[in-house]
């Protein structure tokens, strides 16, 4: 079977007006974001998604059914670049983590009521949405299997019990996915996953956790479930199921992510080759210089090659044939590839680049963590080894 990278006409369209919206609407309001808490404020969230929403552009990912535009990853990967060439683009056409993630799910797995009742209005922007799996050591992280949350039967529900952390989003949402251990025996543990209403009284927002990146609406915070019952509709698709559906999610949302940031690897990119063709150094232009023509030109290869793996990792999903060793490939790659560029472009500008004028710094703090969020790099290459080695054996 062939693999067609081509773009059809329609995303070509898509990307272009994205990209205009970017410019025109959402670059000119980045320094209310860069000057604000953790989290933008949910009026601001609000207000972009309106502007989105005129032009035609919110929820890409998400079905026409819903009110989303129906792309398939490879049309996402064309559009969620664009719309990640400012921190706020992906915000603003509501495609960003999780709820990007979370509509992913819902539409695989909700029953028809729980579409209803949960994706129609995250879809449409109404409300936020936050996915609680991450736990405190020793609880669930890069190993789900360490999770500790339990869900126990009681007389009509289940009552959830756990600590969560690093959950992003769960300040203002207005549910929770979370998972919980349903079963265990001979050492192999089993989870579900659990819609909860944020006015549940079973749950707590401890904090928000303090990040280098602060983008995200909502943060990323401490949250307690302690006696929080929830019905049998709760559950989200099948009991004991929660650990295959979370690669239902996982390996998309991690290819989107890559779709986000190689879109501000790309500005920082132009922001670097800017400065440096206006600049001279030593009576000579800077782009002239050998070592500054060596971060020029491997910025160039890291975005192209990036951009390959993407691009090929997304057709494998479409395709519908399997991914994992293609999805880590391209999350180790781009996460690490992205940071580069961006580093490289913060040294091709100097003290400029270090500055707040060229907003090079806030995109490097907000990058950072991409190397750890939906798997560790050292993770996603750990499971890569075992995995080639064992097409070997």
């Amino acid at each position: 079977m062939a693999i067609d990278f081509s773009v059809p006409d329609e995303i070509e369209d898509l990307r272009a007006r994205t990209a205009a919206f970017v410019a025109e609407v959402v670059i000119p309001r980045e320094a209310e974001a860069r000057a604000a808490e953790h989290g933008i404020a949910e009026g601001f969230r609000r207000e972009l998604q309106a502007a989105a929403r005129e032009r035609g552009l919110l929820a890409p990912a998400a079905g026409k059914e819903w009110g989303g535009l129906g792309l398939d990853l490879r049309g996402c990967a064309v559009v969620f670049e664009e719309a990640g060439y400012s921190l706020l683009g992906p915000v603003a056409l509501n495609c960003a983590a999780p709820d990007e993630g979370n509509m992913n799910l819902l539409e695989k797995v909700a029953t028809p009521e729980q579409k209803a009742r949960y994706l129609a209005p995250l879809v449409a922007g109404e409300v936020r949405s936050s996915f609680a799996m991450t736990e405190p050591a020793p609880g669930a992280g890069s190993d789900p299997a360490a999770l500790r949350t339990t869900a126990t039967k009681v007389d009509g529900g289940w009552r959830i019990d756990g600590h969560k952390w690093f959950i992003t989003g769960a300040d203002g949402a207005a549910f929770f996915i979370c998972m919980a251990k349903t079963a265990e025996a001979a050492g192999r543990v089993s989870a579900t996953m659990f819609f909860v209403d944020a006015d549940n009284p079973g749950i707590e927002i401890v904090r928000r956790v303090g990040s280098i990146d602060q983008v995200t609406p909502g943060g990323h915070c401490e949250v307690r479930f302690e006696g929080c019952v929830v019905g049998e509709d709760a559950i989200l698709g099948e009991l004991d199921r929660g650990f295959e559906y979370a690669q239902v999610r996982l390996n998309p949302a991690r290819l989107t992510h890559c779709m986000r940031w190689l879109g501000l690897a790309r500005r920082a990119r132009d922001i670097a080759n800017d400065y440096v063709a206006g600049r001279s150094l030593f009576g000579q232009p800077l782009a002239s210089l050998g070592l500054a023509q060596q971060h020029i030109a491997d910025n160039e290869i890291d975005l192209a090659a990036a951009r390959a793996l993407l691009w090929q990792a997304c057709w494998t999903i479409d395709a519908g044939r399997p991914a994992n060793a293609a999805v880590a490939a391209t999350k180790v790659f781009v996460a690490e590839a992205c940071w580069r560029v961006i580093d490289r472009s913060v040294q091709l500008c100097g003290a400029y680049g270090v500055s707040d004028d060229s907003g090079l710094g806030w995109m490097l703090r907000e990058v950072r963590p991409f190397r750890i969020y939906d798997g560790a790099s050292e993770v996603h290459r750990w499971s890569l080894a075992r995995r080639t080695v064992r097409a070997r054996e």
